[in-house]
């Protein structure tokens, strides 16, 4: 044996490895792979989807915008309505609420307003009449009412009324007939009830009466010989 070769063999007998050798392949460690379940993901794909819809229905419902009719100026009930009283708006409608739409504003203009009007509202469909509020047979009775005659509960359109006489102290009531102890009275509709005027309180009510008890509903008014009082509601 060379000398070589007794030097290669006692490096390697003192626990040192021989320069050249090659190692053995080393065997990779082994990873578990996560068990998939697919029922989890059906489900998660699912959320991420009904998420995506409700995001593009709200976005729909924002964007959709809807152009409507609207009051630019007071109007008073019974007034015939012009382009002037008018204006149009665009915004996002709920279904459930009733609102002219722009393209059907010349439907509206040149009826009457079936309630007052006021400024920055939007105009619905039952708020305007074709039909005059004083009917043929009719005629108009305006009615001065002290504060303390005014009734508690709200005048409004096509309330039923009565106009009762009653006279001044000392006069004897107005019955028609001798042989009636009650006082005369007329049956009317509110067409309109103004405002309580500054100062006297005073409000105005104009009362619909027929024809024929229209001229003596005005003559009770001028001898402050008159109350309105509210009828049961249908006439009962």
């Amino acid at each position: 044996m060379s000398k070589t070769q007794e030097r290669a063999n006692a490096a390697s007998s003192n626990g040192f490895p021989q320069q050249g050798s090659v190692a053995g392949p080393v065997t990779p460690p082994r990873v578990s792979a996560r068990r998939r379940r697919p029922g989890v993901i059906a489900l998660s794909l699912a959320l991420i989807a009904a998420g995506g819809a409700g995001v593009a229905v709200l976005v729909l419902q924002v964007g959709h915008r809807t152009e409507v009719v609207t009051v630019v100026r007071d109007v008073q009930v019974g007034q015939v309505l012009t382009e002037d009283d008018l204006g149009k708006a665009s915004l996002a409608l709920d279904p459930a609420v009733k609102a002219v739409r722009a393209d059907n504003l010349d439907s509206v203009v040149g009826r009457r307003a079936a309630v007052e009007l006021r400024p920055g509202s939007l105009l619905a469909p039952s708020q305007v009449t074709k039909d005059s509020l004083v009917k043929a047979g009719e005629q108009l009775v305006p009615i001065g009412l002290k504060p303390e005659q005014v009734p508690a509960t709200a005048l409004v359109p096509g309330q039923k009324v009565e106009l009762v006489h009653v006279p001044a102290q000392g006069q004897a009531p107005d019955t028609g007939k001798s042989s009636e102890p009650s006082p005369r009275t007329v049956e009317g509709r509110v067409v309109k009830a103004s405002g309580a005027a500054p100062g006297t309180g005073i409000v105005v009510v104009d009362v619909a009466t027929s024809a024929e008890d229209g001229p003596m509903a005005a003559a009770w008014v001028s001898a402050g010989a008159l109350h309105l009082v509210l009828a049961a509601p249908d006439g009962s």
